[in-house]
């Protein structure tokens, strides 16, 4: 039963008849310094919200705090604050740095580990490493900010406060008795030397929605004997009980007017007054009626050294105390997540791989956030009306009036990006569904909605701008979804395809209509997820005058028809209307693709046949073309716009063969420089495909070159070629450069992490896995390369395949040496029994040794590891070649 007891909530929530996800970790870990809660004048978010501020001052469209949970909607918060005896500031958030005052950009400075989650989060737990002597903040502020960008960042680790282990573990667990019975169990580990007071304050309180707009009915907690009870209007009566004797403290969720503008507060208790009271004494500063939005039940501990205090706390509609059942539902809920995640591990991993793969799911689970952005609210609030001039015109996501966000939504890192960008979704979803094949088909229709999807059909990128151009990545995620449905439940979700479509049916004449702009199916859109990988900004007009042609941006839009003749083959065998649109979409895919090399233009082209590499073309105002010869992710891209087409579909749909024959006996210059799709391969398969063979082959030559593209860990950003051939170009007398840097770019484009000149990461080698896989579909194996280039190794291109994945496994996975590559060269993770086994799933990774770097906690496309891993552990190349299956790629329901 416990195999299955996950399975059975999963179920119910989604059949509706139990809410078993009503309640998880979406509290973001950074509301502070979001552009939600900037209304200053110059759109500086990170000045006019900083985390001084944090403790001070009430959000209007957030909350956060250190590893908790909330409600869906996020009316009632729980979360943990600390306090060691030494530190200046209570510890109820997370710290790190601005953009500003990072000398890479913006970065957490903490330890925090997400170690396990259920998809229903009936079980998760969570690890805070909390030093014992104050905090450093003013070291690790000033000293990044004296360091330049060509020195590394200066860590937590290296100010000193983890020597000698004088530090506490805190573990956060939380586990339900039903939907809405939540058990809590806090646990204090003492790693020091000595005995060490902690102060742990679990505190509850509601987000506060009676301010804005002002007049809104206000909630109210209130003291009870052992405990405090949380009205609130929709969410009904709840308790949150406590064992022990804890001090219950009580303020309101408000701002400290005067602390932080030097106004009187209109009374005197406010969201800081914990803080004021723990570390400054200050009695009065809480209410002693026991009432308020904002209570903590104030337990003070002294911890011997390797010794554990331990706390235990309920929140349910009639908790009187932790309860006698308090361990044994423990011990079930956490009996019951082994079972889950064994029944969707395969059986063939390590005891490591288990340990990487589940982690890395429990990280995308522990990064769902509740997120609430009423875009027209808030633009209005900025002195913006839809029909009226703006004030500021350089205010953020103006056109974007319609929009309204209010929904748990799957983060790229809740600290670093607590806002969702539309293209990392995309990613997510395929590491969701091997656990919540439900919450990733949600996340996807999220962003398709007509309170998120732009009323012209472009789909949102991201807060910082909305209108902002994410590669379009959503139809090979949706398609990637209903098969692993089909393959889990025996048929797909042909409504949730169908509505899709349609939806992106918008999109794509969205991109067609407004980012081709010369009307030749080559495609420009800035931004498109490889922000500093290129010579210019390419959000920025350029220097030259002109506009970029941009290989990425036309690779992508080539993919995007691919996928989306495939959604509609899927969707005519079940309603012979959709088959008219087929040919649309190879129309489309055809004038693309060969948009990319035109026949007999080598000089104003794309494809170098003479590297034998895709470029991005400059187009100068008078017409004329300039290839910018970067040895990028943008010219490996096109490789990834191969489609394949089975024999039965070919056969299903003559109408569409018949129609593209025609077409092609009329435009039959649109295939000499591309794979003719109607040439049959392994199977009878057809293959869409910008690249044909002669240059797959040259492509795919530099790409495993282990001295240009392949690392030890993946596929770079920048070929190592660059390293010793920076690729320059001046104009108006000054130097545009690209160079390979294996870490942190030294270029400070687009500021922050924004750093793909040379680093690995995971999103884009997954599209190159992925079109491995389809090329192998088509040649088999009688198609051999050697990988790596020059080894003297031939190897299939799902051997291939498999290779890229292993590496990039391997940046997580312990080596020879009992070393993880994602540590680099911090001894305290490569060697501390309590530190080496707690996972960070980083943004990108050293293209020379794995290291993980940017954001900490980017389990979002970088949890992509868990499909590797799976997917290679479970798949067999014979068996994929000739159609087969060797086993279900989830073993979910096989019990049932």
């Amino acid at each position: 039963m416990a195999r299955q007891a996950e399975h059975l909530r999963l179920e119910e929530a989604r059949r509706g008849s139990a809410p078993w996800k009503k309640w998880g970790p979406y509290l973001s870990e950074r509301q502070w310094g979001t552009v939600r809660d900037d209304y200053s004048d110059n759109g500086d978010a990170w000045s006019y919200f900083p985390h001084d501020h944090a403790r001070s001052r009430a959000y209007q469209w957030g909350e956060d705090g250190l590893g908790g949970i909330c409600d869906d909607k996020q009316r009632l918060c729980f979360a943990l604050a600390l306090w060691n005896g030494a530190d200046p500031i209570l510890k109820e958030r997370l710290f790190g740095l601005t953009n500003a005052e990072g000398n890479h950009g913006e970065d957490v400075k903490e330890y925090y580990f997400y170690l396990d989650s259920t998809p229903t989060h009936s079980y998760m737990k969570f690890l805070y490493k909390y030093p014992q002597t104050a905090f450093p903040y003013p070291a690790l502020v000033e000293t990044n900010q004296e360091r330049s960008r060509f020195e590394m960042e200066y860590e937590l680790l290296d100010t000193g406060v983890f020597d000698e282990d004088r530090y506490f573990d805190v573990f956060v667990e939380y586990a339900k008795a039903g939907p809405e019975d939540i058990l809590v169990r806090i646990s204090a580990r003492n790693r020091g030397p000595d005995e060490a007071a902690l102060d742990v304050l679990p505190t509850l309180w509601f987000r506060n929605t009676w301010s804005w707009p002002a007049g809104t009915a206000k909630p109210v907690l209130r003291g009870e004997e052992g405990g405090v009870v949380a009205q609130h209007r929709e969410l009904g009566r709840l308790r949150l009980a406590a064992d022990g004797n804890p001090e219950w403290l009580f303020t309101e969720n408000e701002t400290n007017e005067e602390r932080l503008f030097g106004k009187p507060n209109p009374q005197p208790y406010r969201k800081d007054a914990f803080h004021a009271r723990v570390i400054g004494g200050q009695t009065g500063a809480v209410n002693p009626e026991r009432v308020g939005t904002k209570a903590a039940a104030w337990y003070r501990v002294r911890v011997p050294p390797g010794e554990t205090r331990t706390l235990r706390l309920r929140l349910s509609a009639d908790a009187a105390g932790a309860g006698d059942d308090f361990d044994h539902i423990f011990a079930a809920r956490l009996a019951e997540a082994d079972g889950f995640y064994d029944t969707i591990a395969p059986d063939n991993f390590t005891e490591d791989e288990y340990r990487v793969f589940r982690q890395a799911l429990a990280g995308m689970f522990w990064t769902k956030q509740y997120y609430y952005f009423d875009v027209d609210r808030w633009l209005r609030q900025h002195g913006v009306e839809p029909l009226r001039p703006p004030r500021q015109a350089r205010l953020r996501n103006l056109h974007w009036f319609h929009m309204l966000n209010d929904d748990v939504i799957s983060m790229p890192d809740k600290w670093e990006y607590p806002w969702y960008a539309a293209w990392d979704l995309a990613f997510h979803t395929s590491a969701l569904a091997l656990a919540d094949i439900d919450f990733a088909k949600e996340q996807l229709d999220l962003m398709l909605r007509e309170v998120y999807l732009h009323p012209n059909g472009q789909i949102p990128a991201y807060e910082w701008n909305f209108g902002d151009v994410n590669p379009p990545v959503h139809a090979w995620a949706t398609l990637a979804i209903y098969a692993q449905e089909r393959e889990l439940r025996g048929q797909g979700d042909i409504a949730f395809l169908k509505h899709a479509f349609q939806k992106l049916l918008l999109n794509f004449t969205w991109w067609v209509n407004r980012k081709d702009p010369s009307g030749r199916n080559v495609f420009e859109g800035g931004f498109l997820g490889l922000d500093n990988i290129g010579v210019f900004d390419r959000s920025k007009p350029l220097p030259t005058g002109g506009f970029l042609e941009q290989a990425d941006g036309t690779a992508w839009m080539a993919m995007f028809a691919q996928n989306m003749l495939e959604m509609v083959l899927e969707l005519a065998t079940h309603d012979p209307a959709y088959e008219d649109l087929g040919h649309k979409f190879i129309e489309h895919f055809l004038w693309i693709a060969a948009a990319m090399d035109r026949a007999g233009d080598n000089h104003d082209e794309m494809w170098d046949d003479e590297e034998g590499f895709f470029y991005d073309l400059l187009r100068y105002p008078d017409g004329s073309g300039h290839r910018i010869k970067v040895r990028s992710m943008v010219g490996l891209l096109p490789l990834c716009a191969a489609t394949v087409l089975s024999r039965e579909t070919i056969e299903r749909f003559p109408k569409v063969v018949r129609r593209t024959q025609q077409f092609l006996d009329r435009h039959p210059h649109l295939t000499v420089n591309i794979h003719p799709p109607e040439q049959p391969g392994a199977e009878g398969r057809w293959l869409l495909a910008v690249l044909n063979e002669r240059k797959l082959r040259r492509v795919l030559q530099y790409m495993l070159d282990e001295r240009r593209f392949l690392s030890p860990f993946g596929i770079r950003s920048l070929s190592k070629f660059h390293q010793a051939n920076p690729y320059v170009f001046t104009v108006h007398g000054q130097e545009h450069r690209v160079e390979y840097w294996p870490a942190e770019s030294h270029s400070g484009m687009f500021g922050g992490n924004s750093n793909w000149r040379g680093p690995v990461w995971f999103p884009v080698n997954a599209l190159i896995i992925r079109a491995l896989l389809q090329y192998y579909l088509y040649y088999g194996d009688g198609f051999k390369v050697e990988c790596p280039a020059g080894s003297g190794r031939e190897m299939n291109l799902f051997e291939v395949a498999r290779e890229i994945g292993r590496r990039l496994a391997a940046i997580f996975l312990r080596d020879a040496s009992g070393r993880r590559p994602v540590f680099g060269g911090a001894a305290k993770f490569q060697s501390d029994p309590h530190w080496r086994d707690c996972l960070l799933f980083y943004e990108y990774f050293h293209g020379d040794n794995g290291a993980g770097l940017g954001a900490s906690h980017q389990t979002g496309w970088t949890g992509l590891v868990a499909r590797f891993l799976q997917i290679f552990a479970m798949l067999d190349a014979e068996e994929l070649l000739h159609g087969g299956h060797t086993r279900p790629l989830t073993k979910a329901y096989r019990e049932e």
